[in-house]
């Protein structure tokens, strides 16, 4: 493997003939890249349950799936994504043709996580092939197993000219690419790391996407069935152990439905993943978390929590187990702002439940904290859900139920503020590894030709008369 800078190089002197490739080129690439994961998706899930034990039913649905299926949406889209978007004509040049002409960006990076580690990577880089980039991609290094598989998948499909992976810490690696000329940069991470990328992208005057994450809220409604909730806030705070940047981080719940609701979560979670605490430990369809030091941050936050007055319903600090790399599904009542596991995103399987007296209370609480990748409504008053739409801001919204909204692709995914620059998915990753150039056609009639200097006097009414008998001719 060549080193960063030299493969940089080379695909700076491929990068206009990838540029200048058709749709059918293109689409046969993303054809090439489908087929190749079809056939070797046996050893991706072998990777992924080896790196933190994701079962393959949940690698399928949460990883391969979505996956073939933003190629699929490119392949069948991409020949008229690529079409010039003819624009509105313009009263003072009737004659004149103006278009939207999306040309590749060049040479992009992208940098992904370690949570999905395969479908956050290839994603993107179906997308920016879609656009006609030339890619560097850097999958993480907290899953070895899985980023050596997916350098192994991308060398058997393209030329490192033209699509390279390149492994390596962060902080080693990481930044080696980031020192570098691209055209445009695509992280996923944590918003700390997203502002030092975005620091070094402004370096180079380089495009930017961020997908970030933060504390995802959900506000259940006094309207609101709750079983139903129950059930699925317990699938969506689970799935991939928390370890979701969509995941539903805090639920703010009615003061009376407290109780009842986290008594309801934790029996979804036992009818899930096992009775007792014993048998959700063994449970082979529970995701392990990445990292001991992640499990380790996951029991301080419990035990701060349970000091300052909360109260676990399931789960709870002591069935942590850092060398084993689990943390319990855990769920926590008399939840209250200062507590430590309110500063900051979880990401782990610990949901806290803070109680509200008031829905203008629970608005006013997600309004002081910054803008969330993902909010959660659950209840069935059309009043209410709107009230909380027009008061609050997120990435993406999902109304009775949760992880969903991320599914549809003609609709864009990302975030705001803290929680993200940019989106992606469907056409919206076409467009975001694309420059939308405007390119106007002179017509046979100039009338700019009339306005060259010499220019007329102030007081030659003459000449002013019949630019205005012009103008309202055109405009009729």
């Amino acid at each position: 493997m060549d080193t960063p800078e030299k493969i940089f190089e080379a695909q700076g002197t491929k990068r206009w003939a990838v540029a200048n490739t058709t749709a059918k080129e293109r689409i046969a690439k993303l054809q090439k890249l489908r087929k190749t994961i079809v056939d070797r998706q046996q050893e991706f899930y072998d990777a992924v349950w080896a790196d933190f034990h994701k079962p393959r039913t949940e690698a399928w649905l949460t990883e391969v799936f979505p996956a073939l299926e933003e190629i699929d949406y490119s392949i069948k889209h991409l020949p008229n994504w690529m079409k010039d978007k003819p624009a509105s004509w313009s009263w003072m040049f009737p004659l004149n043709q103006s278009v939207s002409h999306f040309e590749p960006k060049g040479r992009v990076l992208i940098m992904a996580p370690w949570n999905y580690p395969f479908l956050l990577f290839i994603a993107p880089v179906a997308a920016a092939i879609a656009a006609g980039n030339v890619v560097i991609a850097k999958p993480s290094h907290k899953t070895p197993r899985v980023s050596a598989f997916l350098e192994s998948l991308i060398a058997g499909v393209f030329e490192q000219d033209e699509v390279a992976v390149v492994q390596g810490a962060g902080a080693e690696v990481g930044d080696r690419l980031l020192a570098l000329p691209f055209d445009h940069m695509f992280f996923t991470g944590s918003p700390q790391v997203g502002a030092h990328v975005a620091e070094c992208a402004a370096k180079v005057h380089a495009g930017i996407t961020l997908e970030l994450g933060g504390k995802s809220p959900t506000i259940v409604l006094d309207s609101v069935k709750v079983a139903d909730a129950a059930r699925k806030i317990a699938w969506g705070k689970c799935l991939n152990a928390g370890q979701t940047c969509i995941a539903p981080d805090y639920v703010l719940c009615p003061r009376r439905l407290v109780q009842p609701l986290a008594e309801a979560i934790a029996d979804n979670i036992k009818q899930m993943y096992g009775d007792t605490e014993e048998a959700r430990h063994s449970c082979e369809n529970f995701v392990r978390i990445v990292e001991s030091r992640a499990v380790d941050r996951h029991k301080a936050l419990i035990e701060d929590a349970i000091a300052k007055g909360a109260k676990a319903v399931i789960g709870g600090a002591v069935y942590c187990e850092i060398a084993g790399r689990y943390t319990p599904a855990t769920v926590l009542t008399g939840v209250t702002p200062d507590m430590d596991i309110m500063q900051g995103e979880i990401f782990g399987p610990i949901l806290p439940i803070v109680a509200y007296d008031s829905l203008d209370e629970a608005i006013q609480f997600v309004q002081s904290r910054p803008k969330p990748l993902a909010l959660y409504i659950f209840g069935k008053s059309e009043r209410d859900i709107n009230h909380v739409l027009r008061k609050t801001t997120s990435g993406s919204t999902c109304l009775n139920h949760c992880i969903l909204q991320i599914e549809n692709l003609s609709v864009p995914f990302g975030g705001v503020g803290m929680s993200g620059t940019g989106n992606y998915h469907g056409i919206y990753g076409f467009k975001t590894f694309s420059h939308e150039r405007n390119v106007m056609h002179q017509g046979a009639f100039d009338p700019l030709s009339f306005l060259y200097p010499p220019y007329h006097k102030a007081g030659d009414k003459d000449w002013r008369a019949k630019i205005q008998r012009l103008a309202k001719k055109i405009l009729g």
